[in-house]
């Protein structure tokens, strides 16, 4: 099927995703400092930021992807279909994290508790405002990386790759879906603390309390991720039109729940892949039946 492209030039006065001149690091922890104290005692005004972008580009130039109305139909349709999915995982991931918190004790485990530590420190870190530059810039980093990592696993080139607190882009010379949306469901940060953690216990004996503090950073890194990248979402970003917002937003939000049941499998000692499979096909035929049943009753009637 055919798509219209039309190229939208990299120049400073129609691009509003080409990088400006960024302040050093000291510099922006001074305006940071400001911004903190002079919104302490009023709701952060983000109008400044409505149209921030981190995006891929075609040999450093955007394209504003035009799709043809029969693919956006089948793409709409495949959304559709991929709805029930959605329900079912998140009712598994829902039922599985609740019987393991309440019978199996979960949230008794150091994992449990270092891990949401982490996560409620950073969420309470991310609603003051403090540093906001610094972690816009760190998210911005992680997403244009997470684009290049899978451009190279897809045998792609990067050929340019900017990034600053007004947006980013790579450009690259090949794109797919998976490329696309990879940083909506990909937590880079936290990979890279694991890989780093990883080579740190190959090559030297770390503290006792290393794992506790691994715990703690993977809570805070997801939960950085999954904060910003709902903040990033509603800012009219090219990676979702050029796949269709609606399939493109199923399919990241399915991508994070099967990543959340993943992390609950790993972390969980008695729950297993082969277990949560086997729930979730117990809840799909449940689902079905109740599909079935209703369709029944309204055909009669």
């Amino acid at each position: 099927m055919s798509r219209s492209r039309s190229t939208l030039a990299l120049s400073r006065k129609k691009s509003r995703n080409v990088s400006r001149p960024s302040q050093s690091f000291v510099d922006q922890l001074r305006a940071a400092g400001r911004r903190a104290s002079m919104t302490a005692n009023q709701p952060y005004d983000g109008s400044s930021m409505r149209h921030i972008q981190a995006t891929l580009a075609q040999e450093q130039s955007f394209m504003d992807v035009e799709l043809s109305f029969g693919l956006r139909f089948l793409r709409w349709v495949v959304g559709l279909l991929l709805l029930p999915i959605c329900f079912v995982t998140t009712y598994t991931l829902i039922s599985q994290f609740s019987s393991e918190t309440l019978h199996r004790r979960l949230w008794l485990t150091q994992e449990f508790w270092y891990f949401t530590t982490g996560s409620l420190l950073m969420s309470a870190w991310f609603f003051t405002g403090l540093m906001r530059t610094m972690f816009l810039y760190l998210y911005v980093l992680g997403h244009e990386l997470t684009h290049a990592i899978f451009v190279f696993c897809h045998l792609g080139k990067v050929s340019d790759m900017k990034v600053s607190v007004h947006g980013g882009y790579i450009a690259t010379n090949k794109s797919n879906i998976l490329i696309s949306l990879s940083p909506y469901f990909f937590p880079f940060w936290s990979m890279a603390l694991l890989l780093l953690y990883g080579i740190l216990s190959y090559c030297i004996k770390l503290p006792v309390y290393s794992d506790q503090v691994l715990y703690a950073m993977l809570g805070a890194t997801w939960t950085f991720h999954l904060l910003w990248t709902l903040w990033m979402i509603p800012r009219d970003q090219p990676d979702l039109r050029e796949n269709d917002t609606f399939f493109s937003l199923v399919v990241i939000y399915l991508a994070n729940i099967l990543i959340l049941a993943t992390m609950l499998c790993l972390s969980s000692r008695t729950l297993t892949f082969e277990h949560f499979t086997a729930a979730w096909w117990i809840h799909a035929e449940q689902m079905f039946r109740v599909v079935a049943e209703f369709v029944n009753r309204t055909a009669q009637s």
